[in-house]
C-alpha cells in the first residue's frame, strides 16, 4: 500500500530531473500520474520509465495557457480529479543584471511566475477538497547570488504566491507548500556550465560549499515532494522546505 493509492497526480516539468524524479517517486506511491513538458520524445521516455499503465503524458508549455487548458483536460478525461499538484515546470540562465535582456525577463517570468501562476489556477475546477498543491522554488529566491537575479526573483515570486494560496484555499482544506531544493545534479542544472571540464570544476567548487559535501540528487527532492503530497503532512501549510544540504540553514 502507497502513501498515494488511488489519487490523481500532475506534475508540470516532468520529463527529466526533479519533475522525472518526482512523477516515479508518486508514481511508486499510488498515484496515476500525468505529466507535461515541452519536448515528446524526452516525455515518451520518461513514460516508458513510469510504465504507461501508471502514467500519461501531454506534451505543453505551461506559459500557454490553451497548452494548460488541454492538460486538464485529459485529467478531467480521468474523472477521479486532482489530488497533488506539483508545479515545478521552470526555466533558469545565469545573466548579469547588465546582460538581461527583455526576451530574458520575459521567458523567465513567463514560465516560472506566469506558468506557476496559471498552472494552479486552471487546476482549481478539478482540486478535490483536501488537495496538495506543491510549488517548486529555489534557494536562490532568499539569496545574491550574482548573476542570477531574474531568476531568484522569480523563485521569490513562487514562494510568495504559496502563503497567498494557502490563505484563498484554506476552507477547501486545500495545502499549498513550496519546496526548495538548491543544486540538484539535473540535465537542466548543470547545461548552463559548458563543457565537462568546466562542469567537473563547477561541481566540485559547489561540493566545497555544500555542508553536505555534495551536490543533491532528484530523487532527494522527489522524497520531499511526495511527503508533502502524502497524508502524513497533513498539518504543514504554507511552509517552504529546504532540499539543499544544508546550503541555506549553517
Amino acid at each position: 500500500m502507497g502513501r498515494l493509492d488511488g489519487r490523481t497526480a500532475v506534475v508540470t516539468g516532468g520529463s527529466t530531473g526533479i519533475g522525472l524524479a518526482t512523477a516515479l517517486r508518486l508514481a511508486d506511491e499510488g498515484a496515476h500520474v500525468f505529466i507535461t513538458g515541452r519536448r515528446k520524445p524526452e516525455l515518451d521516455s520518461a513514460i516508458e520509465a513510469i510504465g504507461p499503465a501508471r502514467a500519461m503524458a501531454v506534451v505543453g508549455d505551461v506559459s500557454r495557457t490553451q497548452d494548460l487548458d488541454r492538460l486538464y483536460e485529459a485529467v478531467r478525461g480521468r474523472g477521479e480529479g486532482l489530488d497533488v499538484l506539483v508545479a515545478n515546470a521552470g526555466v533558469g540562465a545565469f545573466v548579469t543584471l547588465e546582460q538581461t535582456t527583455e526576451e530574458h525577463f520575459d521567458q523567465t517570468f513567463g514560465v516560472n511566475v506566469r506558468g506557476t501562476l496559471f498552472t494552479v489556477q486552471k487546476a482549481l475546477p478539478l482540486l478535490n477538497d483536501g488537495a496538495s498543491v506543491i510549488l517548486v522554488g529555489s534557494t536562490a529566491g532568499d539569496r545574491g547570488v550574482e548573476a542570477f537575479g531574474a531568476y531568484a526573483a522569480s523563485k521569490a515570486a513562487v514562494r510568495s504566491f504559496a502563503r497567498t494560496w494557502s490563505t484563498e484555499l484554506k476552507g477547501r482544506g486545500i495545502r499549498v507548500n513550496v519546496v526548495s531544493p538548491a543544486w540538484i545534479e539535473t540535465p537542466g542544472g548543470t547545461a548552463a556550465f559548458g563543457d565537462e571540464e568546466t562542469l567537473r570544476a563547477v561541481k566540485e567548487n559547489i561540493a566545497a560549499t555544500v555542508p553536505k559535501g555534495r551536490m543533491g540528487r532528484p530523487e532527494e527532492a522527489a522524497a520531499v515532494v511526495a511527503f508533502l503530497a502524502s497524508d502524513q503532512s497533513s498539518y504543514v501549510v504554507g511552509a517552504n522546505l529546504y532540499v539543499d544540504g544544508g546550503t541555506n540553514q549553517i
